[in-house]
C-alpha cells in the first residue's frame, strides 16, 4: 500500500461531527504515551501530520484523515493519562461511548499498546470496545526496539493474555521509530479496506 495523498479532513468533539460515511475507516487507539500519532505518522511516511506531543493527553478530539481518497485513518483520543481533569475523562468517555454507538462504521481497529509492559486496565477496556463493535482488530505492540529480543515473546503472551484476545487476532511488534514492520501493518490495512 502506497500512501502518497494524505488529507486532514476534521477534528470531532462531539457525536453530532462524527463522520457518517460508507468510505472504510481504520480507527487507531492507544492510551496516552504509547506513541499512537508516531506511528501514525510512520505509516503516512509524514514526520507530523498526527501531533506528536510532549504532554500526553494531547489528543483531546476524533481525528480524521483521508487517505488516497479512498479510506479514513481515524485518531482517537489517547486514553488514561491521570493530570486529565475528571470533566475532560467524563467528555472522553461520553465521545468514545458515541463513537463505538456506530460499529459499522468501523473497517479495522488497530489498537496500540507498548511492548515494554503489560496492557493496563484502560487499554483492556479499549480492547472490549472493539471486540464489542464486532470489528476486525489487530493490536501493535509498538516500541519492540527497546525490548531485549529474549523477552519479546514472553511479552507478546502478555499481551495476548490480558487483552482476552482472540487466537485470530494478529500482533504486530512494531517500531515507530525505526519503522520495524511497517509494511506489515500497512498490509493488514490494504487488507481490511480490499474487504470491506
Amino acid at each position: 500500500m502506497n500512501i502518497n495523498n494524505v488529507e486532514f479532513i476534521k477534528s470531532a468533539a462531539k457525536a453530532k461531527d462524527l463522520i457518517d460515511s460508507p468510505v472504510s475507516q481504520i480507527v487507531f487507539s492507544g492510551k496516552s504515551n504509547v506513541g499512537k500519532s508516531s506511528v501514525i505518522n510512520k505509516l503516512l511516511n509524514r514526520k507530523s501530520f498526527a501531533r506528536v506531543s510532549s504532554s500526553p493527553g494531547k489528543t483531546i478530539h476524533v481525528n480524521y484523515f483521508l487517505i488516497e481518497k479512498t479510506a479514513y485513518f481515524v485518531d482517537l483520543p489517547g486514553y488514561g493519562y491521570a493530570k486529565v481533569a475528571k470533566t475532560e475523562k467524563a467528555r472522553w468517555s461520553k465521545l468514545m461511548e458515541d463513537f463505538f454507538a456506530q460499529p459499522d462504521h468501523i473497517t479495522l481497529g488497530v489498537m496500540i499498546v507498548d511492548s515494554r509492559h503489560k496492557p493496563t486496565d484502560d487499554d483492556v477496556i479499549m480492547s472490549h470496545w472493539f471486540k464489542a463493535s464486532g470489528c476486525n482488530m489487530v493490536v501493535v505492540a509498538n516500541k519492540i526496539d527497546k525490548v531485549k529480543k529474549s523477552q519479546i515473546e514472553k511479552n507478546i503472551n502478555v499481551i495476548r493474555e490480558t487483552l482476552e484476545l482472540h487466537e485470530d487476532t494478529e500482533i504486530i511488534t512494531f517500531s515507530a521509530e525505526k519503522g520495524t514492520n511497517r509494511d506489515i501493518l500497512l498490509a493488514a490495512i490494504e487488507s481490511a479496506i480490499r474487504n470491506w
